[in-house]
């Protein structure tokens, strides 16, 4: 399985030809499927592909992790790009995402909800354990066991009833099987990676985990990231998620630098950077 980062925040010092930006999208190439999921913020990602002797046309399919602007902005140049991969997600959320802070300042931050009409044809939507492709699965329902990130608390839903924390029932988990284990890929775990890596183990008793891939949602709140969660129970969440005895760990965008620091000095060579460019071999 090789998995390429197309953007992430992060610029690469090797590939400076690269362009990044706050937002998400991989590529996995995993036997004769090539999977993309999540678009970043605008189309670089598409540029950078191309910069990377990847051409957007030979997705198979596409996976949309939520429904948030860093992880679907790009949809449009994709289906530019594209005209055959469908895009599986799940349902939009009831309600408008918005980022709150203090009370008064708001932001939109969903995706462009006109393409969910006029590319009609190409959206597929979630709603049960999937299989859509070989050993490739999407997760609809994540387990609640474990505390769900501290940032979530800023995230919101404006409905018709008023403003509503977002439950983040538009989020799911991609996993890929190999012979040797299966790779889960988060997205920006909203439900809180512990959640997701679980319900992966469960469907999957007995296959072990063999690599995490994506956000982790512990960054603070731009633009001086503060507000984030604490170094002890970042530390803590590095000691859970060593559990997993056999799994790496492979993660930027949301997870914030200062929480990477933090990781890493727990979890050592078990966790390790994802920038612009990044090219994983699992």
């Amino acid at each position: 399985m090789r998995v390429t980062s197309l953007i992430e925040n992060s610029k690469s010092p090797e590939s400076p030809q690269l362009q990044a930006e706050f937002g998400l999208s991989l590529l996995i190439e995993h036997r004769d499927t090539t999977i993309l999921l999540d678009t970043g913020t605008t189309g670089a990602f598409t540029r950078n592909a191309l910069q990377l002797c990847v051409d957007p046309n030979s997705v198979d399919l596409a996976v949309l992790s939520h429904h948030h602007f860093d992880h679907g902005g790009g949809l449009a140049a994709f289906f530019e790009q594209n005209s055959h991969a469908d895009v599986y997600l799940k349902r939009p959320p009831e309600g408008a995402p918005y980022a709150r802070a203090f009370g008064v300042v708001s932001r939109y931050i969903g995706i462009d909800a006109s393409l969910l009409e006029s590319q009609a044809e190409r959206f597929v939507f979630v709603d049960r354990f999937s299989e859509i492709a070989p050993e490739v699965f999407l997760f609809p329902d994540i387990v609640k066991d474990h505390p769900r990130p501290e940032g979530n608390r800023r995230l919101y839903l404006r409905t018709q009833r008023g403003w509503e924390h977002d439950a983040f029932d538009h989020e799911l988990i991609l996993a890929v099987r190999d012979a040797d284990g299966i790779v889960v890929f988060t997205g920006c775990s909203h439900a809180g990676i512990l959640n997701m890596i679980q319900t992966v183990v469960e469907r999957f008793p007995g296959v072990p985990v063999k690599g995490v891939i994506g956000g982790f949602h512990l960054m603070g709140m731009p633009p001086f990231g503060t507000g984030g969660p604490s170094k002890r129970s970042i530390a803590a969440l590095g000691r859970e998620m060593l559990a997993y005895a056999e799994a790496k760990y492979y993660t930027g965008h949301c997870t914030g630098q200062r929480a990477f620091r933090v990781l890493k000095s727990v979890m050592a060579e078990r966790i390790e950077p994802i920038i612009t460019g990044t090219v994983l071999t699992l």
